[in-house]
């Protein structure tokens, strides 16, 4: 199939968006990728197109056929790859630097429903602007208008992203029996007072939410405004994750950028407790960086920052599925968008009891062919 039959097929009112990505060369004034939608405009079908430079986004609507030159053009010159959602399908188009394109498109087992297509659709956030969160104010990321501050759009957004993993497995926590939830590494905890508040102040769900961090500054500090906050149910407490021990029973454990094997100690902690939800954001995967070897991939292996990375993909993906061999279903998730940083990715993991040997031993097969004795795959 040719680009312009892969669109002609894809750039329909069934279109659901378009992510043009991999710039052939880096450029300061130049888009570093492209989103597509269709919009409604005067009871009539457009395309906008975002191009997203620097911290900015600039929008253009075009007519089906002009944003088929136009996406022709960008992946001719400027980009590597498209991919593409409609309602019933997906296709991806990779073109190379020779000219050449490859495009694949398949049917999706389930169709999905289209989004909003109004023109200046604005995003849902699961925390209100204009109403004034205590600890939003606190932390300067709201007035006390509860006007978001320009500066602070960014955690805005990811708190309000980090409250949308949580929402979707809300059926996994009982509503009617006291949930018990630890934080470790909780830090300053904004995220720890975003999740009290979703769960108990919006949602109505009987919780304790533990926070733990070695800091003692910290902790203190994040005990002084849980008492302002009248937050009755949230504790904050001095403590390590491989030794902390207060608790018996733990329904769900978040851990966010605890660095290098701390996030294994405490992915261990929550199967030892049987954890219905577990939501980590692993950091600093120092471990596997340390002895990393393969034969096939020593071009890789020559340079230290991809090197960095492949060994934080290999540690990430054995967490992942070493959560799966312990009967996890497991998936590795954007945590904000990743212009932002290059290292939040969410590994959020629901408890099934299917235990998958099969998980492990391919675990076992990547640590034995790459030189890596991995944290987890000892713990667990």
């Amino acid at each position: 199939m040719t680009i312009q039959e892969t669109l002609d097929k894809c750039v329909s009112r069934d279109l659901i968006d378009i992510t043009i990505s991999d710039r052939r060369i880096k450029s300061e004034d130049r888009p570093v990728k492209i989103k597509i939608r269709p919009v409604m405009i005067k009871d009539h079908i457009e395309y906008q197109v975002s191009e997203f430079i620097g911290k900015k986004v600039f929008h253009k609507n075009y007519s089906s056929q002009s944003v088929k030159e136009l996406i022709i053009e960008y992946l001719t010159t400027e980009f590597k790859q498209a991919q593409i959602t409609t309602t019933s399908m997906s296709a991806t188009i990779l073109s190379s630097k020779s000219g050449t394109t490859t495009c694949k498109c398949k049917g999706l087992k389930e169709v999905k429903a289209q989004k909003d297509l109004s023109h200046n659709r604005t995003k849902k956030y699961i925390l209100k602007e204009g109403k004034a969160v205590d600890f939003l104010v606190d932390l300067g990321v709201m007035t006390k208008d509860g006007v978001i501050v320009k500066s602070k759009y960014d955690k805005f957004r990811q708190i309000n992203r980090f409250l949308e993993f949580i929402e979707d497995i809300l059926p996994k926590l009982d509503k009617d029996k006291e949930q018990t939830i630890i934080d470790f590494g909780c830090g300053k905890s904004y995220l720890t007072f975003a999740m009290y508040y979703y769960l108990k102040e919006l949602k109505g769900y009987n919780i304790r939410i533990i926070g733990l961090d070695l800091k003692e500054d910290v902790i203190e500090h994040c005990n002084e405004l849980r008492k302002r906050y009248g937050y009755d149910k949230l504790d904050f407490y001095v403590g390590d994750i491989a030794s902390y021990k207060d608790v018996d029973c733990v329904d769900m454990v978040v851990t966010l950028h605890a660095c290098d094997t701390a996030t294994d100690y405490a992915l261990a902690k929550a199967v030892s407790w049987g954890a219905k939800v577990i939501l980590s954001v692993p950091c600093c995967q120092h471990e596997a960086n340390k002895t990393i070897n393969n034969e096939m991939l020593a071009p890789v292996m020559e340079y230290g920052i991809l090197k960095e990375r492949m060994a934080a993909i290999i540690t990430d993906a054995a967490r992942a599925e070493l959560l799966k061999a312990n009967g996890y279903e497991t998936q590795i998730l954007e945590f904000i968008d990743m212009e932002h940083t290059p290292k939040n990715l969410l590994i959020r993991a629901v408890k099934t009891g299917k235990v998958n040997e099969e998980a492990r031993r391919e675990v076992a097969e990547m640590e034995k062919n790459l030189n890596v004795n991995l944290t987890l795959f000892r713990l667990i």
